[in-house]
């Protein structure tokens, strides 16, 4: 993993310069308040009965559980959001969840708690000292269980030493799914799109999107730039027509060369699909004004189609560009998000991982389908949600689970990304 993702787990001496850095301010004041608790416990005879004033001790015994508590949840809330305490700081390490991100709550609590264990069943022990008055056995009850905490928390912070794994986890990493990385002798995983990195690090040399026009990008865009007159179906200028042309009457048109095929079989005067209209090109009248014919010379001007040159005309490519700057050629099959992994018969899918250093994106967060000449696309039930922004402006909602046809020349929002669809 150091190798292929630039990625370098930290050592175990690392990991225990840094627990230790991140000890000591809490260690200091319990043991600075409990020390001031216990001398301050006076012993007052009354016959045969002793009787202990613990004032001192609950009172400065309890600033320091408070003052160590908030010190904890101030480090814990800092550690889950960026991987970041102050030993871990000094030592240039970042804690990290599963896929290389910022650990959460639940990790960091689950780590602190295996770790520290040894140390929270001391402070139980000394809780029951004083609510049980075992004063004079105190020392001998709670030093030992003191020392074998200290020593357990030691362990357990350096027991990655033991992983087979090039030393990537220890024993609380395992059970709490998580990672530590040296980001001195490596890349920082958080910021740098987590295990997966920004795209494996490679850029694809791949021309930028050109945005084209469309058959099925709406009236406007066809009207807005109408393809050349298709050459077969112009008549030579000549003539005027000598007597109006009857309405019953077919006429031959001139139509965008996209839209041709459809356009073929119009009667003048009406529209076609993509809302463009057939208009009347000059035509000869018949002898009577009873109906018109070509001039004897349409024959010679028109282009012979060979047997077979015909067909359907190619699929136009279709590709998104992202909004930090990168484009791909899609796939059939495609599945977008932090870390997509696919569903049962999506093995063959194309797998694009997003770079989301604030984790707006989920895991799979979206499944695209192209379809010539669109994708359809459908929101994997992400956390965030996904929108589509047409060429028009118009921005929608998708539902969860259903797939939406997106045409070339609209925006797909999913968590704070952004790609925009085009062909080439």
């Amino acid at each position: 993993m150091g190798v292929n993702l630039q990625l370098a787990p930290a050592t175990a001496g690392k990991r225990l310069g840094a627990a230790v850095i991140d000890w000591l301010p809490p260690l200091a004041v319990l043991v600075v308040t409990f020390a001031i608790g216990f001398a301050g416990i006076t012993r007052t005879r009354s016959g045969q009965f002793i009787t202990y004033d613990t004032a001192s001790l609950v009172l400065s015994g309890g600033i320091g559980l408070a003052l160590t508590a908030v010190y904890l949840f101030a480090v814990m809330g800092i550690e889950a959001r960026t991987g970041k305490t102050p030993g871990n700081l000094l030592m240039g390490i970042r804690s990290a969840d599963n896929d290389g991100y910022a650990p959460g709550a639940g990790t960091v609590f689950l780590r602190g708690l295996i770790t520290g264990a040894g140390i929270i069943l001391a402070l139980l022990a000394a809780v029951l000292v004083v609510v049980f008055r075992w004063f004079e056995p105190a020392l001998f009850i709670l030093a030992p269980l003191v020392f074998a905490g200290a020593a357990w928390a030691v362990l357990v912070v350096v027991s990655n030493h033991w992983d087979k794994n090039s030393g990537l986890r220890g024993w609380h990493d395992k059970a709490a799914k998580a990672l530590v990385f040296d980001v001195k002798a490596g890349r920082d995983p958080i910021t740098t799109g987590g295990i997966q990195g920004p795209y494996s690090f490679a850029p694809l040399d791949l021309p930028p999107v050109q945005q084209v026009l469309s058959p099925v990008a709406g009236p406007q865009a066809a009207s807005a730039q109408p393809g050349p007159v298709v050459p077969s179906a112009l008549a030579p200028p000549a003539r005027t027509p000598s007597a109006p042309t009857p309405p019953s009457q077919p006429m031959p048109y001139a139509a965008s060369a996209s839209f041709a095929p459809t356009a073929a079989h119009a009667p003048a005067g009406q529209s076609v699909p993509g809302g463009l209209s057939v208009s009347a090109a000059p035509a000869f009248p018949v002898q009577g004004g009873q109906g018109v014919q070509h001039h004897v010379d349409d024959d010679v001007e028109r282009t012979q189609v060979r047997p077979g040159a015909g067909g359907p005309a190619p699929v136009a490519v279709l590709r998104i560009r992202l909004d930090d700057g990168r484009d791909f050629q899609l796939d059939r099959s495609v599945l977008v998000g932090r870390n997509p992994v696919g569903q049962a018969g999506e093995q063959h899918a194309q797998l694009l991982a997003v770079d989301d250093p604030g984790r707006s994106i989920s895991k799979t967060h979206l499944h695209l389908l192209t379809d010539g000449s669109g994708i359809w696309v459908t929101d994997r039930n992400s956390t965030n949600g996904s929108a589509v922004t047409t060429p028009n402006g118009a921005r929608t909602p998708l539902a969860p689970g259903v797939p939406t046809f997106v045409t070339p020349g609209s925006s797909v929002h999913f968590g704070d990304r952004t790609f925009y669809l085009g062909q080439a």
